[in-house]
């Protein structure tokens, strides 16, 4: 299981490394993605697509959700209520981002887990829409808007990952 710091520590330096210095270059952008079934963090191109290209790979609803921060309604994404072992993967990239075991019952109508594949593979942005403080969480390779991350999940990093199904993509496991 990846290791957190205290949650308002972790959500302050994924804020601050999302910002970048404002330079511009036309060289692909790398990022670190860890692999469990290689057990590996291997350097990969950042996934930089135009919105056209992304309708046409997504379905409406997908598009909606992963690609302009939308989110689908409680109790009727189809991971919500999903108990299969395996890998929720990125649904625009692929990349792995949460474990069938880290998975709980949350009550919020979302799939829920406690902790990530790895902490590479996703970033956090402070999200003040709605009104309100919130942490979004975005695929690191893609930056797919997936869902939120609030901290009051269970033992053992305090962490609900609430997370769209849309967003997601399953890989059982062998």
């Amino acid at each position: 299981m990846a290791r957190h710091a205290p949650f308002h520590m972790t959500i302050l330096a994924a804020v601050m490394m999302s910002c970048g210095n404002g330079s511009s270059t036309q060289t692909p952008k790398k990022v670190k993605i860890y692999s469990p079934a290689t057990k590996q963090t291997t350097m990969m191109d950042k996934v930089i697509k135009s919105d056209e290209e992304w309708q046409r790979e997504l379905s409406p609803e997908e598009y909606r959700i992963a690609r302009k921060a939308g989110t689908e309604r409680a109790f009727t994404g189809k991971y919500w209520d999903h108990h299969a072992n395996g890998t929720y993967t990125c649904r625009c990239c692929g990349t792995e981002l949460f474990d069938s075991k880290t998975k709980f019952e949350s009550g919020s109508g979302w799939p829920s887990f406690y902790d990530v594949v790895a902490n590479t593979n996703v970033t956090v942005h402070e999200d003040r829409s709605l009104g309100m403080l919130r942490y979004e969480v975005l695929c690191a390779r893609c930056d797919a808007h997936l869902g939120h991350v609030f901290d009051d999940g269970p033992k053992p990093t305090g962490l609900r990952y609430c997370i769209n199904s849309a967003a997601m993509g399953f890989t059982p496991k062998k």
